[in-house]
């Protein structure tokens, strides 16, 4: 497990870390242009990828109540990056130091219904990085929308063939 794990951490920061560079390319007013998307701005939807990021790291970590750090954060853009690309460290180091033992490992959490589920720390994560990846296509698509020409590839295989 810990060999398929490893480069998707790996590869969410790297990813993560390449977008959020273009998009600090952009005003603060185009991130925070309403756009037509899943969430109306870049920068509600990089809020969104910090909160599911931080959420999962508090349930990992057997917090009791999980709070989305959005719901107290009003910083601009630069010390969002900074959040998430904090976040998403926190995520490869867990997963490096990690046994497969803890992979395997079943804790029990609530998701935001406040409905009950027990799962293994592996499904968990690979949900976590394919998240990541779903969201980042979002974001590259407002980044279009916005007029931004040079946008990086985000693929995992280049990511890999980077190694």
């Amino acid at each position: 497990m810990k060999q398929i794990l490893q480069p998707l951490s790996a590869y969410n920061l790297w990813a993560h870390t390449l977008l959020l560079d273009c998009i600090s390319q952009l005003s603060e007013e185009d991130i925070h242009r309403e756009l037509k998307s899943s969430f109306s701005s870049v920068y509600k939807t990089l809020m969104h990828i910090w909160d599911a990021e931080s959420i999962w790291w508090q349930r990992i970590k057997l917090a009791e109540n999980t709070e989305a750090p959005s719901e107290h954060f009003q910083e601009g853009f630069e010390i969002l990056r900074k959040k998430i690309l904090a976040q998403s460290l926190l995520w490869q180091e867990f997963v490096s130091n990690a046994s497969e033992l803890q992979f395997s490992h079943e804790f029990t959490y609530q998701n935001t219904k406040k409905e009950r589920f027990k799962q293994p720390v592996h499904e968990v994560l690979v949900h976590l990085f394919n998240h990541g990846t779903y969201h980042r296509g979002q974001l590259v698509t407002m980044l279009r929308e916005l007029g931004v020409a040079k946008i990086p590839a985000t693929d995992y295989i280049l990511f890999c063939r980077k190694k």
